[in-house]
This record gives structure tokens, sequence and C-alpha cells, in this order.
């Protein structure tokens, strides 16, 4: 996987790795002894040794016993390899090197005490255990490296799938609109066509970054608006108002939309009176102060079931905010003030 890749131990990591130890060994037991040929020749003889154990250790027992939880075979056999290395190790250094087999040891022996075996075990285990601690530790770090990977994938996936909520029946709705005008030769459809065309580009194809300029979103609220206008006429007003420099602030793409988007879901197309909507765009510093307001349908039927559908799209604001924006960086309350629904903002751009 492209992510671990950096990660990945490789043949020459591991012959860096046994020439490094190789190497401090024989210093360490050259000056030890003061004698560096003789740690030369039981550190080349111990070395195959202690790799065996090793890689036998990682790549086969733990495998094998330890990941599938068989702790007591893991154990015996762990042991029957240690046991069977120090009779190997004692017949290599007697017939090859030394009839002395332990020179560090307390005395001069020359055969297999138990004293002797238990240093060598120790000495294999601390080997071992070292060697097997960096396996794990890289393998932790690949998977690590793997999940957090993965988590980003699915963050950016699902934040994807969260811009993409503009209601399909917006379009639907607005191509009917151009049908009736068209039928009609209205003056109104080029420019209805060349806004829906505007917004349409603007959501495919510039809002696939995380952060967008302010500016830009706020031409594609307008067009939004334009659309909407078009299609309600003299039923429908809405008040913009914006204070403040707009300029070089970036926020997260067709965010406001989907508060705009649900001020005509549940509050145009469900009134059969006048529609006023109320937005209002106010830089202060770092923050976009943003509030919308409209009606609340008057009867209780039609506001029941407006605060039934559009909690699924502000729930998935709400989500967008929660996986995109740190939580001291934007505030969010949604109120019902005077038979009016009011949806007041606080982010940072």
């Amino acid at each position: 996987m492209q992510p671990n890749k950096n990660l990945k131990i490789t043949l020459r990591h591991h012959v860096i790795f046994w020439l490094i130890y190789f190497l401090l060994n024989t210093l360490r037991w050259g000056n030890y002894f003061d004698n560096y040929e003789y740690s030369l020749k039981t550190t080349l003889l111990g070395f195959p040794i202690h790799m065996i154990l090793c890689y036998l250790n990682i790549f086969v027992l733990m495998p094998k016993f330890v990941f599938k939880r068989k702790y007591f075979l893991y154990v015996f056999f762990l042991i029957l390899s240690l046991i069977s290395m120090v009779f190997i190790k004692f017949n290599l250094t007697y017939f090859l090197i030394s009839t002395n087999i332990w020179p560090e040891g307390p005395a001069v022996i020359h055969d297999v005490t138990f004293s002797y075996s238990i240093d060598m075990m120790i000495g294999e285990l601390y080997v071992i255990t070292f060697v097997t601690a960096i396996k794990i530790t890289m393998d932790w770090l690949q998977e690590q490296k793997r999940v957090t990977a993965l988590e980003k994938t699915q963050l950016e996936t699902e934040l994807l799938f969260l811009r993409t909520q503009v209601s399909p029946h917006f379009f639907f709705n607005t191509l009917n609109n151009i049908y009736s005008l068209a039928i009609e030769k209205s003056d109104k459809t080029p420019k209805l066509i060349l806004r829906l065309s505007e917004l349409m580009r603007y959501l495919l194809y510039e809002t696939k970054s995380k952060r967008q300029s302010l500016e830009k979103e706020i031409i594609c609220i307008q067009n939004y608006l334009d659309l909407e206008q078009i299609r309600y006429g003299k039923l429908l007003k809405v008040n913009t108002e914006i204070i403040g420099d707009i300029s070089d602030k970036k926020i997260a793409p067709i965010l406001l939309l989907s508060f705009i988007e649900n001020a005509f879901k549940h509050g145009a197309n469900k009134s059969t009176d006048n529609m006023k909507i109320d937005i209002d765009f106010k830089i202060v510093e770092n923050f976009l102060y943003f509030t919308i307001s409209n009606p609340i349908p008057k009867t209780k039927t039609q506001s029941k079931s407006i605060e039934k559908s559009s909690g699924i799209g502000l729930r998935n604001v709400k989500k967008r905010l929660e996986l995109g924006y740190k939580p001291e960086d934007y505030s969010l309350s949604i109120n019902n003030q005077n038979e009016l629904f009011v949806v007041n903002l606080k982010i940072k751009v």
C-alpha cells in the first residue's frame, strides 16, 4: 500500500542492522577479552545463531502461535529452540574455537552446565527481544499509517458526499421553469439558463477543495437566489446585506448554500403567502457572522413537516462543520423567533 512504502523494511535494512550489531558486538567483547581476534571468531560463530533464532521467532513462531493466541505452544517451541541453540553453540565453540567454551564465565568449563545454559539462553533472549521489538514497532507504525490514510480517505469521501447534498428537486424545478418560459418565448429564458449553467459549473468543478473563496460562494448563492426569484416572481422577496471585506476570505464550499436551500425547501415551498427571506453576511476580523431567517408556515401540519424534513439537511451541515472545522472555529445556533426560522453561524474564514 502506498502510504506504508516509506516504512517498509527491506533487505538493505536487515543487512545494515546486522552489520552494525556485528561490529559493536565484536568491539565490545574484543575490549572485554583484550583479544579482538578471539572476539571476531566467536561473533562470526554466534551471529548466524542469533539471526536464525530471531527470524524463526518473528516469521514463524509469532505468526503461527502468538497471533493465533496459542501462547503455551509458543513458549514451548521458543524454549526448545533456545535449548537446541545451547548445544549447537557449545559444540561449534568447543571444536572450532576453544575447549574453554565460556571464557567470560566464573570458571573454566569444558562441558555444558546449567549456569552456562541459562546464561546463553538469556543472551539469546536479549537479542530476540531486541529484534522482535523493532519488528513490532515497525508493524505498528505501518498499521497506524494505514489506518490514518484510511481515515483520511473516509473523511474526504464523507465530506464529498455531504457537499453534494444540494437537492436535485431544485434542478428539476428550475428545468421545468425553463421549459415553461421557453414555450412562452419569455425574455427571461436566456438569463435563467445562464444562471443555472453558472451554478452547475460551480457545483461540479469548484467545490472539490476543502476551502473556497467567500466571494465565489456568495456569487454561487446569488445565482441560486436569482433562479428562485424567477421561479417565485413577486411572491418572493429576498433581502441580502454584506458588511465588511469579503476578499481573501475562505470557507468550506457550498456550506452556506445548504442553509439557503433549506430556507426555500422548507419555507417558501411550504408557504402560499408572500415570502420574505433575510440573509446577512458580516465580516469581523477573521470571522464571518452569517444569518438567514425565513417565516415558518402558519399551520401546525406544515410546521411539523418542516421540522422533520429539514432536520436531515441541517444534520448534514452540522456534520460538515464537525469534520471540517475545529470546535473553536465555529458556532451554530438554530432557533424559532417570532414565527421565524433563524440560523446564526459564526465561522472562521
